[in-house]
Parts: C-alpha cells; sequence; structure tokens
C-alpha cells in the first residue's frame, strides 16, 4: 500500500470510529428519554461537531480557504483581473423547469418557493416548525438622555418557554429606546449587535484613533435616528445562539433538539439569530410607544449576514441596512475575491450555516450552489434594502465590496418585476458615489469594517419608506 493510500485508510478509520461513537451516545440519550429519564444536552467541541457533519454527508475532508492575510502564501484573491467567470449564476426570474417568471403572481407562487427551498435546505437550514413562545418582561425603564433629547430606556428579557426541555434556558437581551416626548408611537430602527462585554472587550484592544475611526467624529447612529423623531433598539443575538460551533447543542437551536446534535439540514446560527429578531418584533408589536409598521433592520459583518437573513424571511421589516456582509451575507458567493466558502465551511464559521452547507467546500464547489446572494436579496422584494461597504484600502477586500454590489444588481429585475426600481445600473461606483435612487441601495464609505459613515445616506434613503412627526428637543442632523 502507497503512504497515500495508508493516509487514507487511517483517516477512513478514525472517521468511522468517531461516527460510530457519537451515534452511540446519541442513541443512548434516545434510550434514556424513552425511560422517562431526561437527557443531559451533548457537550462537543467545535471540531467534534464539524467531524461529525462531514461524517453525516461522507466527506472525509474539507478544501482549505483562502487566508486573508496578502502575504500569506495561501492569500485570498484581491485582485479584479483574477476572478474566475461564473457563467451559471442562477437567474431568479427562471424556474427550475426553465420556465420564465413574467408575473408577479408566478413570482410569489412558484419561484421564490423554490428559491426559498434550497436556501433552507443548502445554505442556511429549516426552521422547526413549531418553536417555543417567548414571554417578554420589562425589567426596568428609566427616563434619560441621549444627547438632548429626554428619551425612555427600557431593558427587557424574552424568556423563551423551555418546558420541553428544562435543561436548557434562553433568555432574549433586548432594549428599546424612545423619544420621550414623542405625540405618538415611532418608527424604530433595532440593531443586531454584539454584547456589552464583548464591546468592552474590543475596546480595550483598540488605540484611540481606531476607535475614533469607528465612532466618528459627528453624532452617534442613536442620536441620528432620534433627531428624525423615530427610536432605536437593540437585539443582543448571542443571547439567542452562541456564535461558536460548541453551543449548538445550546441555545434555541439546542432547546428545540433538547440538546442533541444537529441534522444537516437544521437551522444555523444565522437563522436563529433572525429568528430573534422577529421574536423581538412580536414584542415591538405590543409596545405602545412603536410603530410596528415601520420597524427597519441593521447589522454589521455576522450581524450583517443576519440582518440580511432576517430581511428575507421576516415580511413585517419594513427596511434593512445591511453592512458589511461579506460572504454568506450580500456577496456573490462564487465569487473569486476575499473570503470564500471554504473559509466559511470551516470550524470558525460552519455554525452560521446548515451542516448542507459543507458539501461545497468537499465533493462540490461553489458553482454547484442551487442559489447565491442575488437571490436572498430578491427574496427581500419589494421593500427596501440598503448594501453598505467600506474602502478595500482600509476595510479590506475580505468583504468584496464589489461582489456585494453585483448581488444588489442581480436583485434589480425582482424588484423590477414587482413595480419597483433596482440600482439602476451595473457599473461598480466611485468611492462614496450613493446609488440611493431605487428600492435597492449601495454606498461604499471610505473607511473600515463599520457601518458609520453610511448612517447619514441610510437615513436619508430610509426617510423616504419611513416617516414620523419631529420630536421636541432633537435637532435635525
Amino acid at each position: 500500500m502507497t503512504p497515500t493510500r495508508s493516509i487514507a485508510a487511517s483517516l477512513s478509520l478514525v472517521l468511522l470510529a468517531l461516527t460510530t461513537h457519537l451515534l452511540r451516545r446519541e442513541a443512548f440519550f434516545v434510550t434514556q428519554k424513552a425511560s422517562g429519564d431526561v437527557a443531559p444536552p451533548v457537550h462537543l467541541t467545535a471540531e467534534q461537531d464539524h467531524q461529525r457533519t462531514l461524517a453525516l454527508l461522507h466527506i472525509a475532508a474539507l478544501r482549505r480557504g483562502p487566508d486573508g492575510d496578502p502575504k500569506s502564501p495561501n492569500a485570498a484573491n484581491f485582485d479584479e483581473s483574477k476572478v474566475t467567470p461564473y457563467p451559471n449564476l442562477p437567474d431568479p426570474l427562471v424556474m427550475k423547469n426553465g420556465t420564465k417568471v413574467n408575473s408577479e403572481e408566478v413570482w410569489w407562487k412558484k419561484r421564490r418557493p423554490e428559491i426559498v427551498e434550497d436556501f433552507d435546505r443548502e445554505i442556511y437550514g429549516r426552521v422547526p416548525k413549531n418553536t417555543p413562545r417567548v414571554d417578554w418582561e420589562v425589567i426596568s425603564t428609566n427616563n434619560e438622555k441621549n444627547g438632548d433629547v429626554p428619551v425612555v430606556a427600557k431593558k427587557l428579557l424574552g424568556h423563551v418557554d423551555n418546558s420541553s426541555y428544562p435543561l436548557i434556558s434562553v433568555d432574549i437581551q433586548l432594549t428599546l429606546t424612545t423619544p420621550a416626548n414623542a405625540s405618538g408611537p415611532v418608527p424604530v430602527m433595532m440593531e443586531l449587535s454584539f454584547s456589552p462585554e464583548f464591546l468592552a472587550a474590543m475596546r480595550k484592544r483598540l488605540s484611540e484613533a481606531q476607535l475614533a475611526g469607528l465612532a466618528g467624529n459627528g453624532p452617534t447612529w442613536e442620536q441620528q435616528v432620534l433627531s428624525k423623531g423615530w427610536g432605536y433598539a437593540v437585539l443582543i443575538p448571542t443571547s439567542v445562539q452562541a456564535d461558536n460551533g460548541a453551543g449548538l447543542t445550546g441555545g434555541i437551536i439546542g432547546l428545540v433538539n433538547k440538546g442533541q446534535p444537529r441534522k444537516v439540514e437544521d437551522w444555523g446560527a444565522l437563522r436563529a439569530w433572525a429568528w430573534g429578531a422577529s421574536r423581538a418584533l412580536d414584542y415591538l408589536e405590543t409596545d405602545k410607544s412603536v410603530d410596528a409598521k415601520q420597524v427597519g433592520l441593521e447589522g454589521l459583518s455576522r450581524y450583517g449576514k443576519a440582518t440580511l437573513v432576517a430581511m428575507a424571511y421576516e415580511p413585517r421589516l419594513a427596511i434593512a441596512f445591511v453592512g458589511s456582509s461579506g460572504e454568506g451575507g450580500a456577496k456573490i458567493l462564487r465569487r473569486t475575491f476575499g473570503e470564500q466558502v471554504e473559509n466559511i465551511a470551516s470550524t470558525a464559521e460552519y455554525h452560521w450555516m446548515a451542516g448542507n452547507f459543507l458539501k461545497y467546500a468537499g465533493p462540490l464547489t461553489p458553482n454547484d450552489l442551487p442559489v447565491d446572494a442575488h437571490e436572498l436579496v430578491a427574496l427581500c422584494a419589494p421593500r427596501p434594502v440598503f448594501i453598505s461597504s467600506g474602502s478595500q484600502q482600509v476595510e479590506g477586500g475580505w468583504v468584496d465590496a464589489k461582489g456585494m454590489f453585483l448581488s444588489a444588481v442581480g436583485a434589480g429585475p425582482v424588484y423590477e418585476l414587482l413595480g419597483k426600481k433596482g440600482l439602476g445600473t451595473r457599473e461598480f461606483p466611485p468611492m462614496e458615489t450613493a446609488l440611493i435612487d431605487g428600492e435597492i441601495a449601495f454606498r461604499q464609505h471610505n473607511g473600515g469594517h463599520t457601518t458609520g459613515p453610511n448612517w447619514p445616506t441610510f437615513l436619508s434613503f430610509a426617510s423616504r419608506y419611513i416617516k414620523s412627526l419631529p420630536v421636541a428637543g432633537a435637532k435635525p442632523r
């Protein structure tokens, strides 16, 4: 036997042993449940769960993703001239049987469900048909000031019903701030945000100059929103589902699965975070200070991905501000620039997606994907979506600003079919050019990995759709 075959044989034996061990453990828990005992949650590292998923898919190994460091011998491509063509990009207005979609009715009743099914099965995973109810509790209500504006700040917890599996508790963290002097219910922009503990740790690692670059010199996004007469909410996605593979048997995914590992079509963290945004919207519909028909969602990076996923699946959201979402978000998945499918499928990020997604970094390639990001944007139609990016010189090319722009271009025909307007161009615009005349908007600011510099442009865009009366004490920005 050659050394290569020997290594392959050894790897197969290891995979077989690991799979047998995990299946026996799961069978043991099923037996316990049948006897009336509650099986404890399975505790796996991300590496163990990743390997378990590969075994379920009968995959021995995945391709390695490129590195973000341009000096690495395995560096990602950041050169537009080296992007590989992708001629088989799916057409959102062509059915799987080849029939062209030529009416709104066919889009809503036939083509859109086809696209949703592909995203559910192959990309983001299926949300269970029956998820537990969430009971919201107002922990505190305080009268404060944000800048010059008097506000009412509420801190809330959404207690997820765990009566079906008491060993896992999920309490969704949400804050809501509204103008104290509002004459009636106000629109709200909700942000998917990192936890206060994470942000505090990040501040310790950044210099004053770096912090200033992220925050900007002007008013905060919250103050800009208040100046429009709107309120704002902040949802902590990691209070819904942990941002790691080891957490997949906890959080809302683990609760629904009663502490057991996922099946290959089960939902990943992005769908779970989007589900959390929907549950927050449930609460906002009950709060008399909120105009729940005018609630928008914003997020950056991984939470930019979750924002776009939430907008695609949650029809009650009025508008989305998608910040630097990159691969797995607004970026064309099969475009060979910046982060790649293989990176998302790695142990560091696979938990965002369905287990089935890993196939496209192993026996299949990104060109085999049945859908791509332009169709995710199209699922948001006809509602307005603003796609944001920083500059390649400051933010880096990892998120692929042009790849996100091209996704917006590709969604345009669906918006036009539904009587709306797309970007209005197929040419990638110069830095800081605001394409905001249609229902799909795009702007690349000259800063780094932040939505900060694009908030004024987004609010100008959003003001066409979101309406409210000025609030006493608020200064126009």
